[in-house]
C-alpha cells in the first residue's frame, strides 16, 4: 500500500536542502548504510568510506538533500564539495516504497542543479555492481563512465559528467 500512496501523493514530494546530520538526512543515510550492507558482499562500514561524517555535503562546499512526501523523509542525494571545480555525488538513496517513481532521478537533478550555484564544473560519482538501478540511472542521464578516482574499498564502477 506504501507504493500506491506515494504514486497518489507523486506532486506532493518535494527536495529540501539539509544537514547531513538532521534527523530526517540521519533517516535516510542510516536506511541508505542498512541497505548497502545487506547488499554488498562483504557487507558496508560508513566508517570506512571518505567522508562518513558528511561535513563536505554542507554549504559553501557542499549539500545534501532530502525528497519529503507528507512531511516524511523518502530519499536523500549529497553532494560533497572540494573546495574546486569537482565534487561528488554521494549517498543517493530512495526508500523502496517511492522507487519506480522518478524520486532517484529528481534528487539527482537536483543535486546537479545545486553545483551550479557553488561554481562545480564537473561531478563524479563512484558506485557498486550491487546496485543495477543506480548503474541504469546514471548511464541513462549522460555520465560517462571513468578510471578510478579514490580509494574507497566499496566501489567497483566510477562516473564523472561536465556540466
Amino acid at each position: 500500500m506504501d507504493i500506491v500512496a506515494s504514486a497518489l501523493g507523486r506532486g506532493r514530494i518535494a527536495i529540501e536542502e539539509m544537514d547531513p546530520r538532521g534527523d530526517d538526512a540521519g533517516y535516510c543515510l542510516g536506511e541508505y548504510y542498512a541497505e548497502l550492507a545487506r547488499r554488498f558482499e562483504s557487507g558496508f562500514d560508513v566508517s570506512l568510506s571518505r567522508n562518513p561524517e558528511a561535513d563536505d555535503m554542507i554549504r559553501p562546499r557542499g549539500a545534501f538533500l532530502v525528497a519529503m512526501s507528507d512531511g516524511l523523509p523518502i530519499g536523500c542525494v549529497g553532494l560533497k564539495g572540494t573546495g574546486s571545480e569537482i565534487a561528488e555525488i554521494k549517498r543517493l538513496w530512495v526508500a523502496p516504497s517511492a522507487r519506480r517513481l522518478g524520486v532517484g532521478r529528481r534528487l539527482k537533478d537536483a543535486a546537479e542543479k545545486a553545483v551550479r550555484h557553488l561554481s562545480i564544473k564537473t561531478l563524479r560519482l563512484d558506485t557498486n555492481r550491487a546496485l543495477p538501478d543506480a548503474l541504469q540511472l546514471y548511464r541513462s542521464t549522460g555520465w560517462s563512465e571513468i578510471d578510478r578516482f579514490n580509494d574507497d574499498p566499496y566501489p567497483d564502477l566510477f562516473f564523472e559528467k561536465h556540466l
